[in-house]
């Protein structure tokens, strides 16, 4: 019997994928042929879903863009012992160079596995990391978690462990584990992949978490707009409770942990971390101010850890092979891997895993392959829509959190949106001052009022007030949203807009750069 591999992360359904393993199943039937489909996760290279892969002697082997009507001619042309006849055919999947170069490590299993079978989970490496933080003290795991130098894979890059051990020393009688999937960032979708791909990697970073800190309960908070991904979690929490993973007695040991999953209702504010508890607690999804940290007074005033999905996906790797194979991944203080997502005018999007230290000019053209219009690419926005525009003179720069904020860049979430010469980027930033404007919760003043007067300088500058007052003006509004706004919704909307400012001043009009007027 031959066995197929169909994607069912929501990528592949959107192409059809559905469709596409009905009519295989019908079309072998047909002819008398037994196959074995398994509906596994995507691989991450976007621009060839649905990507079938047959299982061969030689390894896997992909057929991509494949259609259900495509079914009858792959028949044909032999696609079940991977002969190469048929257009669709890329060969070995583990060798296109897209995939094989790339340094997995958290997605590991991505692609590999069926998303909702223990039996493939366990298989490829997984419950090593949580039998592994069941037989080490606490302190301990804290201490490796600081040495491998796991930062959180969200906009702060905090240290995880640092964040773990404070909540392991917090006394209380409840402590919380909270894993934050609003992924809303534009241009990304890791987390995605994750969740429908391989979610018992989070949720053994999740127990992992709860073991190590004295936590109990664990809430993931996923964005409404992932309804696939919240299926998908939800089934395998329920695997996993019947497996012994979760409940009174985690794989028989004395630790108890149990795991829901909750449905956000699409703020996009609520991907910050306290406005997220306001929800998660039923409230109005608004901006807490800081101090007290979470970490002491988090969910319902409880010491709680608050990561994001690929934080908490990598922790087992981690505890399985130890913080130094983590930690020799890397440079500088940013280490380990990060999924970097190809998006916006990019001929191959996708996600690509690697150590930081790689440069936005080998992604986009040894990964991306330059832009899907073929024109030359102007500017990539990194760290989602509020991160800055650079230009290609940036483009070397290694990624690396600190590298990056020398030149008031962030890393962020690893997004990358690539935009051509068309692009107008006054445009651009006039909109993240918009988008600004929607979706801020309304607290402070700096945000709620600064995005708005924002649109409208930027527009007086656009309508031909290119005047050094009105520049400077445009300025002073930025630098007071950066320094008074309580969260990163208003700190961070005035980099997109400085950095297209800087270093595109042509699209507003401007003939140079009108530098700030010095204090």
């Amino acid at each position: 019997m031959t066995r197929l591999y169909i994607p069912r992360d929501s990528s592949a359904l959107a192409l059809g994928a559905d469709a596409l393993a009905e009519a295989v199943e019908r079309e072998a039937a047909r002819r008398g042929l037994e196959v074995e489909i398994v509906r596994n996760g995507s691989r991450g290279l976007l621009w060839l879903e649905p990507l079938v892969e047959v299982a061969t002697a030689n390894g896997r082997v992909g057929y991509s863009n494949v259609e259900d009507t495509d079914v009858a001619a792959l028949f044909d042309a032999g696609f079940l012992d991977g002969n190469a006849s048929h257009p669709s055919h890329v060969g070995i999947v583990d060798e296109i160079p897209y995939l094989k170069k790339q340094q997995r490590l958290t997605f590991a299993r991505i692609g590999i596995t069926d998303p909702l079978s223990i039996k493939d989970y366990i298989a490829n490496d997984g419950l090593r990391g949580l039998y592994m933080a069941l037989n080490t003290d606490g302190d301990a795991a804290c201490a490796a978690l600081i040495e491998s130098g796991l930062r959180g894979r969200g906009g702060a890059a905090f240290p995880a462990g640092i964040k773990w051990k404070t909540v392991r020393g917090a006394v209380a009688q409840q402590k919380y584990i909270v894993c934050n999937a609003d992924e809303g960032d534009s241009g990304t979708f890791s987390d995605r992949l994750v969740m429908e791909s391989d979610p018992y990697v989070l949720i053994e970073g999740m127990i992992i978490a709860g073991i190590v800190t004295g936590a109990t309960i664990g809430h993931i908070y996923v964005r409404s707009e992932y309804p696939h991904a919240i299926t998908m979690l939800e089934a395998a929490i329920e695997n996993a409770r019947a497996a012994g993973w979760l409940g009174d007695s985690v794989l028989g040991s004395a630790h108890r942990f149990e795991l829901f999953v909750a449905k956000g209702a699409g703020a996009y504010v609520c991907g910050e971390e306290t406005a997220l508890l306001e929800s998660l607690e039923g409230k109005r999804g608004i901006v807490r101010a800081k101090p007290p940290v979470p970490a002491l007074v988090g969910l319902f005033g409880q010491p709680t850890v608050i990561n994001n999905v690929i934080t908490l996906a990598t922790v087992p790797i981690i505890f399985a092979k130890g913080a130094a194979f983590y930690k020799d991944f890397g440079m500088g203080r940013s280490r380990g891997t990060l999924p970097f997502q190809l998006a916006g005018n990019i001929k191959f999007g996708g996600l690509v895993e690697l150590a930081f230290g790689v440069t936005l000019r080998e992604l986009l053209y040894d990964y991306g392959g330059g832009t899907a219009s073929g024109r030359p690419a102007r500017a990539v926005q990194v760290g989602g829509p509020l991160g800055t525009y650079l230009p290609e003179s940036q483009w070397d720069i290694p990624m690396d959190y600190e590298a990056y904020a020398k030149v008031g860049a962030v890393v962020g979430h690893g997004g990358l949106v690539v935009h051509d010469d068309t692009s107008n980027l006054a445009d651009l930033a006039q909109y993240a001052m918009h988008f600004c404007a929607l979706e801020s919760c309304g607290k402070c003043t700096p945000c709620r009022i600064g995005s708005t007067r924002g649109v409208e300088v930027i527009q007086r500058i656009r309508n031909g007030d290119t005047s050094t007052r009105q520049v400077q003006l445009l300025r002073d509004l930025c630098d007071t949203m950066v320094s008074g706004s309580l969260c990163a919704m208003g700190g961070m909307t005035p980099f997109p807009v400085m950095s297209a400012l800087d270093h595109f001043p042509e699209d507003f009009g401007l003939e140079t750069v009108q530098p700030q007027a010095a204090a």
